[in-house]
Protein backbone atom coordinates (compact mmCIF):
# COMPACT_ATOMS: atom_id res chain seq x y z
CA UNK A 1 0.00 0.00 0.00
CA UNK A 2 1.54 3.55 -0.81
CA UNK A 3 2.69 5.62 1.81
CA UNK A 4 0.64 9.26 2.04
CA UNK A 5 4.01 10.77 3.56
CA UNK A 6 6.57 10.54 0.62
CA UNK A 7 4.12 11.39 -1.87
CA UNK A 8 3.26 14.53 0.30
CA UNK A 9 6.58 15.33 0.23
CA UNK A 10 7.72 15.38 -3.05
CA UNK A 11 4.05 17.09 -4.39
CA UNK A 12 4.29 20.09 -1.51
CA UNK A 13 7.76 20.96 -2.98
CA UNK A 14 6.41 20.78 -6.92
CA UNK A 15 3.85 23.39 -5.27
CA UNK A 16 6.39 25.51 -3.73
CA UNK A 17 6.51 24.60 0.06
CA UNK A 18 4.71 26.86 2.54
CA UNK A 19 3.78 30.06 0.89
CA UNK A 20 1.32 32.32 -0.02
CA UNK A 21 1.58 33.87 -3.59
CA UNK A 22 -0.33 35.79 -6.29
CA UNK A 23 0.65 34.80 -9.68
CA UNK A 24 -1.10 36.59 -13.10
CA UNK A 25 -3.30 34.59 -15.21
CA UNK A 26 -3.30 31.47 -12.49
CA UNK A 27 -6.71 30.79 -12.52
CA UNK A 28 -6.54 29.82 -9.23
CA UNK A 29 -5.63 33.20 -8.11
CA UNK A 30 -4.18 33.25 -4.59
CA UNK A 31 -2.80 30.45 -3.03
CA UNK A 32 -0.92 29.13 0.31
CA UNK A 33 1.12 25.64 -0.15
CA UNK A 34 -0.61 25.51 -3.64
CA UNK A 35 -4.75 25.65 -2.59
CA UNK A 36 -6.36 27.91 -4.54
CA UNK A 37 -8.17 29.98 -3.07
CA UNK A 38 -10.53 30.35 -6.23
CA UNK A 39 -10.88 26.73 -6.38
CA UNK A 40 -11.11 26.04 -2.69
CA UNK A 41 -12.40 29.15 -1.03
CA UNK A 42 -13.51 27.61 2.08
CA UNK A 43 -10.11 25.70 2.62
CA UNK A 44 -10.55 26.42 6.71
CA UNK A 45 -6.27 28.13 6.15
CA UNK A 46 -8.00 30.97 4.52
CA UNK A 47 -9.59 32.41 8.13
CA UNK A 48 -6.02 32.36 9.60
CA UNK A 49 -4.05 33.74 6.92
CA UNK A 50 -6.54 36.62 6.85
CA UNK A 51 -6.33 37.11 10.27
CA UNK A 52 -2.83 36.31 11.44
CA UNK A 53 1.14 37.24 10.50
CA UNK A 54 2.20 33.90 8.15
CA UNK A 55 5.64 34.14 9.91
CA UNK A 56 3.66 32.96 13.37
CA UNK A 57 1.51 30.78 11.92
CA UNK A 58 1.78 26.97 11.36
CA UNK A 59 -1.14 25.86 9.16
CA UNK A 60 0.96 22.33 7.86
CA UNK A 61 -1.60 19.51 9.45
CA UNK A 62 -4.23 21.90 8.12
CA UNK A 63 -2.75 21.37 4.65
CA UNK A 64 -1.75 17.81 4.90
CA UNK A 65 -5.05 16.98 5.71
CA UNK A 66 -6.75 19.27 3.04
CA UNK A 67 -4.11 17.12 0.32
CA UNK A 68 -4.87 13.69 1.63
CA UNK A 69 -9.06 14.08 2.10
CA UNK A 70 -8.96 16.08 -1.02
CA UNK A 71 -6.52 14.29 -3.61
CA UNK A 72 -4.97 11.02 -2.23
CA UNK A 73 -8.02 9.43 -0.99
CA UNK A 74 -9.99 10.68 -4.21
CA UNK A 75 -7.76 8.88 -6.62
CA UNK A 76 -7.86 6.02 -4.07
CA UNK A 77 -4.50 6.25 -3.76
CA UNK A 78 -3.95 3.59 -0.88
CA UNK A 79 -5.53 0.97 -3.03
CA UNK A 80 -2.95 1.49 -5.73
CA UNK A 81 0.06 -0.95 -5.37
CA UNK A 82 2.64 1.08 -6.75
CA UNK A 83 4.03 4.16 -4.58
CA UNK A 84 5.25 5.66 -7.80
CA UNK A 85 1.93 5.24 -9.88
CA UNK A 86 -0.16 6.71 -6.80
CA UNK A 87 2.43 9.32 -6.87
CA UNK A 88 2.04 10.63 -10.07
CA UNK A 89 -1.34 10.43 -9.92
CA UNK A 90 -1.83 12.55 -7.16
CA UNK A 91 0.88 14.96 -7.80
CA UNK A 92 -0.72 15.74 -11.22
CA UNK A 93 -4.43 15.54 -9.37
CA UNK A 94 -3.20 18.06 -7.16
CA UNK A 95 -1.88 19.76 -10.11
CA UNK A 96 -4.98 19.80 -12.33
CA UNK A 97 -7.79 18.12 -10.15
CA UNK A 98 -8.57 14.75 -9.37
CA UNK A 99 -10.97 14.03 -11.73
CA UNK A 100 -8.82 15.23 -14.39
CA UNK A 101 -6.13 12.51 -13.38
CA UNK A 102 -8.07 9.70 -12.89
CA UNK A 103 -9.27 10.46 -15.96
CA UNK A 104 -6.01 10.50 -17.67
CA UNK A 105 -4.82 7.34 -15.82
CA UNK A 106 -8.30 5.54 -17.17
CA UNK A 107 -7.23 6.50 -20.86
CA UNK A 108 -3.69 5.30 -19.93
CA UNK A 109 -4.78 2.03 -18.64
CA UNK A 110 -7.75 1.58 -21.39
CA UNK A 111 -10.84 2.17 -19.14
CA UNK A 112 -13.74 4.21 -18.99
CA UNK A 113 -12.74 7.62 -18.21
CA UNK A 114 -15.54 8.47 -16.25
CA UNK A 115 -12.89 10.67 -13.45
CA UNK A 116 -13.31 7.88 -10.46
CA UNK A 117 -11.07 5.25 -9.71
CA UNK A 118 -12.96 2.68 -9.00
CA UNK A 119 -12.39 -1.50 -8.50
CA UNK A 120 -12.80 -1.97 -12.59
CA UNK A 121 -9.39 0.89 -12.64
CA UNK A 122 -7.90 -0.41 -9.53
CA UNK A 123 -7.36 -3.78 -11.33
CA UNK A 124 -5.84 -2.52 -14.74
CA UNK A 125 -3.47 0.44 -12.68
CA UNK A 126 -2.41 -2.88 -10.63
CA UNK A 127 -2.50 -4.82 -13.73
CA UNK A 128 0.13 -2.90 -15.61
CA UNK A 129 3.94 -2.77 -15.66
CA UNK A 130 4.72 0.11 -13.07
CA UNK A 131 7.49 1.90 -15.47
CA UNK A 132 5.32 1.78 -18.75
CA UNK A 133 2.16 3.23 -16.85
CA UNK A 134 4.57 6.22 -15.15
CA UNK A 135 5.89 7.02 -19.24
CA UNK A 136 2.78 6.42 -20.80
CA UNK A 137 1.08 9.07 -18.36
CA UNK A 138 3.72 11.59 -18.51
CA UNK A 139 3.23 11.20 -22.27
CA UNK A 140 -0.37 11.90 -21.51
CA UNK A 141 0.20 14.72 -19.07
CA UNK A 142 2.05 16.77 -21.54
CA UNK A 143 -0.26 16.41 -24.45
CA UNK A 144 -2.86 17.65 -21.94
CA UNK A 145 -0.40 20.75 -20.98
CA UNK A 146 -0.39 21.30 -24.77
CA UNK A 147 -4.24 21.34 -25.19
CA UNK A 148 -4.79 23.47 -21.89
CA UNK A 149 -2.37 26.05 -23.65
CA UNK A 150 -3.58 25.89 -27.09
CA UNK A 151 -7.04 26.86 -26.01
CA UNK A 152 -6.19 29.46 -24.10
CA UNK A 153 -2.87 31.39 -24.51
CA UNK A 154 -2.42 32.93 -21.22
CA UNK A 155 -1.77 29.40 -20.10
CA UNK A 156 1.68 29.10 -22.06
CA UNK A 157 3.43 30.88 -19.57
CA UNK A 158 2.92 27.84 -17.08
CA UNK A 159 3.96 24.87 -19.73
CA UNK A 160 7.03 25.36 -18.98
CA UNK A 161 6.73 24.76 -15.13
CA UNK A 162 4.14 22.13 -15.89
CA UNK A 163 6.91 20.06 -18.32
CA UNK A 164 9.43 20.38 -15.78
CA UNK A 165 7.02 19.21 -12.82
CA UNK A 166 6.22 16.08 -15.12
CA UNK A 167 9.56 15.45 -15.92
CA UNK A 168 11.12 15.49 -12.41
CA UNK A 169 8.00 12.80 -11.64
CA UNK A 170 10.17 10.27 -14.15
CA UNK A 171 14.04 11.07 -12.09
Amino acid sequence: MPDFSPAFERMIQNEGGYKLVNIPADRGGQTYAGIARNFHPNWPGWRYIDGNDLQNLDLSAQVRSFYRENFWDKISADKINSQLIAETIFDFGVNAGPVTAAKLAQIVVGAVPDGRIGPVTLEKINALDEMQFILKYALAKMARYAEICNKDRAQSKFLLGWLNRTLRGLA
